[in-house]
């Protein structure tokens, strides 16, 4: 088990080391909201590898900070400020994200089950997250996430298609991301297996070797797109538009998609 210790530091910040010997760290959500405030953007607060699950973290700017592997299970980050926070390797499962600004931060393998995006159970897509310019290489997402801004991310690797073992709280037949913006973004590679993505914009996006088996592509924007070895077995383009596509003739899985006829080109 690990001991927290609070560290004072020259500016005021709150820091965290461990030692061997007692019981985890768990710092209460004043402590937090009193570190953010008194950061300056030359020295952030470094809560990497603790413990801050099921806090109330809502409406905080978090300048930055550094919660590399943090547990993040559960918490409510409502309309918080975490660009550029670097959240590498954190677990984001059933956190509450409704409005929270990620942008360029760093959730490189980073855990984001089931999250709550919305209010109200209206599944409002202003509610939903931003994640603009963020490296989320390899981050593994399961989601109702409709309308979430990805556009220039870093998705290279990143696994968006139904999880295994069976009855953990990642169990979804698919993600939902209907009318979400991945203009841009960087794709190799990326599982998007069975994922709900009508309406949404890969304007220039990179989906060489792209898993989009059985995905839902409808009124999808694919113009410019490089969709070099990307399978799309089984997939719906009912009314998608591939203007500029590039590396169609590498497509796999061509002869089983769906509404091909409705596409425009």
């Amino acid at each position: 088990m690990l001991l927290r210790r609070l560290v004072l530091t020259t500016a005021g910040i709150l820091s965290a080391t461990f030692s061997i010997g007692a019981s985890a760290a768990d710092f209460t959500a004043r402590e937090l909201t009193e570190a953010f405030y008194k950061a300056t953007s030359g020295q952030p607060p470094d809560f990497s590898g603790t413990d801050l699950s099921f806090l109330d973290l809502s409406n905080i700017d978090f300048k930055g900070a550094s919660l590399s592997r943090a547990n993040l299970f559960g918490v409510d980050l409502t309309l918080s400020n975490l660009k550029g926070t670097d959240l590498s390797g954190v677990m984001l499962d059933r956190a509450n994200l409704t409005k929270s600004d990620f942008s360029g931060a760093n959730l490189q393998g980073a855990s984001v089950m089931r999250p709550s995006v919305n209010i109200s159970l209206d599944r409002n897509r202003a509610d939903a997250p931003k994640f603009a310019g963020a490296n989320l290489r390899g981050i593994r997402i399961t989601a109702m996430m409709d309308g979430a801004d990805f556009r220039g991310a870093d998705l290279t690797d990143a696994k968006l298609g139904p999880h295994e073992p069976r009855a953990d709280i990642s169990s979804m037949p698919s993600s939902s991301l209907r009318g979400s913006d991945f203009s841009g973004a960087s794709m190799a590679r990326v599982d998007l297996m069975w994922a709900k993505l009508s309406f949404s914009k890969f304007v220039g996006a990179d989906l060489r070797d792209a898993r989009l088996i059985g995905t839902d592509l409808s009124v999808v924007d694919f113009s410019g797109a490089d969709l070099t070895g990307a399978d799309l077995t089984g997939a719906d383009l009912d009314g998608a538009t591939l203007r500029g596509v590039r590396g169609w003739d590498q497509i796999k899985g061509l002869e089983t998609i769906k509404n091909l006829d409705r596409t425009i080109r």
